[in-house]
């Protein structure tokens, strides 16, 4: 081992966390790889409300590196960060299009965000909110997470389509998205069951090749371009109408969704990662929420949405990233697609999506450990798990499984088996979900 090597290993405390160099660099660019593709949809989003397309793309590679960074040197976990779908949907068709707002005010909801989760996480507010979900739906969340970026994969390559008089159905299985989508499951799974290391980094550039006879993967004309310029979007906040009680209601919003995301993504990816304390706490929690509070904050200045944890952190997690040098390796990735763009945007998403499935599939183990035997265990826990895909929202499915945690518990006689601070978190769903 030489002087850097060793380095890093301590840093990091790869003994420690019984994992290595290799590992970690490969589990980094694996993240990197499924989450690169908001690269190229948050430009589009953001666009539609107005916003230049070439500065949301250096806008959210440099918020999403300045998050991971934190994440990796600060809290040392394996969780990369980025500006985060539906938010960016919420802050674009939701916030502008329709009640009519400039994204230049949004961004200013943005900012303040970032600023009160700061002192949450400073406190240590958010973190106890981490503690009071209890230990089976803690396990329900990430088995939740599971079938959601399962169900985001099989949706973006088209396996799964809004049906004709009900709400799903199966895709053409000739389209060549997924087709190549289904190879990619196909190489991924015979990689993962010979136990070949890198697994799901090899299916993505498979499936990448793949997709190049079938017209999905084309090379671009350059590999490399200088970043678009911020100019447009950089320090563009209005804080004029943050008095206004539709303001209010924007911000109180954006903070339920975010909080509940982050928390959930944490949560569940350190529990299938088996990261969990015996106390069934995250490590360095207060650290990995300031990485995204922090993130959001410097977003909004330079012209992005609300950054969040990303959920397919999970595949490098799958991959044996234990420390924040899966992070490290993630977020400079990032910083480099600034230069190579054109490349890192060549990955169509019919190549990602398997590893996104694959993953899915692999979080589903802590399922086995749900007390079902209990039907006040039982019942929160399904409907956390059925609700993150079938709402398409990682908060609900939270919000869903701890209101009914807290009434079965309390209206069949185990009121003591209730955190205190459950009966808050519960209370504050509810209240959103009455007031907005």
């Amino acid at each position: 081992m030489n002087k850097q090597t060793g380095l890093l290993a301590n840093f990091f405390k790869f003994e420690e966390h019984k994992t290595t160099l290799g590992t970690e660099i490969n589990a980094g660019i694996t993240t990197f790889m499924t989450m690169a593709y908001i690269l190229a949809v948050n430009p589009g989003i953001l666009s539609a409300a107005g916003m230049d397309p070439g500065a949301v793309f250096t806008a959210t590679a440099l918020a999403s590196f300045i998050a991971i960074m934190i994440m990796a040197l600060y809290a040392n976990l394996p969780f990369a960060l980025a500006p985060g779908m539906g938010l960016n949907a919420f802050f674009a068709f939701t916030v502008v299009i329709v009640m009519g707002y400039t994204w230049e005010l949004a961004l200013a909801a943005v900012f303040i965000e970032g600023l009160i989760f700061i002192l949450l996480s400073f406190f240590k507010i958010r973190e106890a909110i981490i503690d009071s979900i209890p230990m089976d739906i803690k396990r329900a969340i990430s088995v939740g997470i599971g079938l959601f970026i399962a169900f985001i994969g099989l949706t973006n390559s088209g396996v799964v389509v809004t049906g004709d008089g009900v709400p799903l159905a199966l895709g053409s299985l000739g389209e060549p998205t997924v087709l190549v989508a289904l190879i990619g499951i196909l190489i991924t799974g015979v990689l993962l069951a010979y136990k070949v290391k890198g697994a799901i980094l090899i299916g993505i550039i498979a499936s990448t090749l793949v997709g190049i006879p079938f017209g999905i993967t084309v090379f671009p004309d350059n590999i490399f371009s200088m970043p678009p310029s911020l100019a447009p979007t950089f320090m563009k906040m209005d804080f004029s109408g943050i008095l206004s009680w539709d303001f209010a209601v924007i911000l109180f919003t954006f903070l339920m969704i975010d909080m509940f995301d982050t928390v959930g993504t944490l949560v569940g990816v350190s529990t299938k990662a088996g990261m969990l304390d015996e106390q069934g706490r995250v490590p360095n929690a207060k650290q990995a929420l300031l990485a995204d509070a922090i993130g959001t904050s410097i977003g909004a200045v330079l012209g992005t949405s609300t950054v969040t944890t990303y959920v397919e952190s999970a595949s490098g997690v799958n991959e044996g990233g234990r420390t924040g040098m899966t992070a490290l390796t993630t977020g400079l990735l990032f910083l480099l697609a600034l230069f190579f763009a054109p490349l890192f945007l060549m990955i169509p998403g019919a190549a990602t999506a398997p590893a996104l499935i694959v993953v899915g599939a692999m979080m589903m183990s802590p399922v086995l450990e749900i007390d079902f035997s209990d039907m006040s265990n039982a019942i929160p826990s399904f409907l956390t798990i059925a609700m993150m895909p079938l709402a398409y929202s990682i908060s609900e499915g939270i919000a869903f499984g701890m209101v009914s945690f807290v009434l079965i518990k309390l209206l069949s006689g185990k009121a003591r088996e209730i955190p205190i601070l459950s009966y808050v978190v519960a209370a504050v769903f509810v209240l959103a979900k009455l007031f907005l």
